[in-house]
């Protein structure tokens, strides 16, 4: 029984976070592809408009470090995440098919893209604390890959009612992704009690042990333990979320100018450039899980970073149409092992169960940092060495970020706890 059980117990729960990271990721994807252009009915700056679709990350960089913060200090018959997934999706859901609508009035689109952003950016670091709030330290890589792969699917979702159904019905496309939003939250709140999660039992076994009986760590304290730890692991792990999200994200931003000026392809050819990698990525996600928890994440990780940079050369080596898409390819299969274990390792490295949510948040602080600043960097480096040396300039970004996580996995082989990472 006790070989079976825990099996159950986690596939039941990865398919519940999965399939709720799968609903909000949808109205995501679709928001990326589709506001661009009811903005630009209003605005004829690509500056401007590409300044307003950066807004959602500028807000996730505050709000869901925050909000994962307050989730962790919850307490509720519920547990302390559903109750915040219960109110948050379901008023992103109303306003995210209220987008379209407003696009009548440029400052009443800009207010509903505001309040979309703000409420689904409150609600997505606590969607993916679920995870290890339920599943055990030695387990959750194949968890979170599986989480993974139903976001990157929503790529394919957004694609195809792009290509089918916007057109034709452009207010009704926007309804669909809410409808799943709407089914996610009915689900979750059907089926899952965070309560009864291994996580939220030893936060409350802490809380009793604690004089104060206070349940939240505040944000301060828990960034003040990061910046004080004479350790520096988990600061190194968000510098290094930082580093390798700046060199991902500029690989896949920057590759249709590339493959312009580089290549000589139209823009449609060169838009097209990655899509084989998102499903050399999918591939990959369950493997590098499985040879993560047998080898060591930090193992695991710096091999799919060794495998990223090494695409980016081999790219920019054979400078050809079929040479960029195999390089992309192969650099999304070392990305993903990095994607699906990194936040494993910040997890682990938690100093406790009741600040879990605050992890998953700060994890995102880097990854949207590196999101927002790595394209800025990498065309930096591009105005100096020109568009041939793109992908060899976002190879050096990624050899910083290789030596971050080095230097974790050398402090954490002098660890003695046991941890496992």
């Amino acid at each position: 029984m006790t070989s079976t059980t825990p099996r159950v117990r986690t596939g039941r729960i990865t398919f519940f976070v999965a399939l709720a990271v799968f609903a909000q990721e949808s109205t995501w994807n679709l928001y990326d592809s589709q506001v661009p252009p009811l903005l630009r009915e209003h605005l004829g700056s690509a500056a401007l408009i590409g300044a307003l679709m950066g807004m959602d990350n500028l807000l996730g960089i505050f709000i869901q470090p925050w909000m994962g913060n307050r989730s962790d200090g919850t307490r509720t018959s519920w547990g302390r995440r559903i109750p915040y997934l219960v109110v948050g999706m379901p008023v992103a859901a109303v306003l995210f098919v209220v987008i379209p609508h407003a696009a009548v009035s440029l400052p009443l689109l800009v207010l509903v893209m505001f309040g979309y952003a703000l409420v689904a950016n409150s609600f997505k670091p606590i969607a993916e604390s679920l995870l290890p709030d339920f599943i055990g330290p030695e387990r959750r890589s194949r968890a979170n890959a599986a989480v993974k792969i139903a976001s990157s699917i929503t790529v394919i979702v957004a694609a195809l009612i792009s290509i089918f159904l916007i057109d034709d019905f452009p207010k009704l496309s926007f309804a669909i992704p809410a409808a799943l939003m709407l089914v996610s939250v009915g689900v979750l709140a059907w089926r899952v009690r965070d309560s009864k999660s291994p996580a939220y039992q030893a936060a409350l076994e802490e809380d009793r042990s604690e004089q104060d009986a206070r349940p939240r760590v505040r944000m301060r304290d828990v960034l003040l333990d990061i910046l004080r730890d004479a350790d520096r692991s988990r600061l190194l792990v968000i510098l290094g979320v930082f580093a390798f999200g700046g060199a991902w994200f500029a690989s896949r931003s920057l590759v249709t100018n590339y493959g312009m000026e580089t290549l000589g392809m139209s823009r449609g050819d060169a838009g097209g450039l990655t899509l084989p990698s998102g499903l050399a990525f999918l591939a990959a996600a369950y493997p590098v899980a499985l040879f993560a928890e047998r080898f060591g994440r930090l193992r695991v990780i710096l091999i799919g970073m060794a495998v990223f940079a090494a695409a980016m050369v081999l790219g920019t080596i054979v400078r050809t149409p079929t040479g960029t898409v195999v390089a992309m390819c192969v650099a999304a299969a070392g990305a993903a092992a990095f994607m699906v274990n990194m936040a494993v390792v910040l997890w682990n490295l938690a100093p406790s169960a009741r600040v879990l949510g605050t992890y998953t948040g700060l994890y995102t602080v880097g990854w949207s940092s590196g999101g927002f600043l790595g394209p800025a960097l990498v065309g930096g480096m591009v105005d100096v060495t020109g568009w041939p040396f793109m992908l060899l300039d976002v190879g050096a970004v990624t050899v910083i970020a290789v030596l971050l996580v080095a230097r974790v996995a050398s402090l954490q082989r002098r660890r003695s706890d046991g941890r496992v990472l």
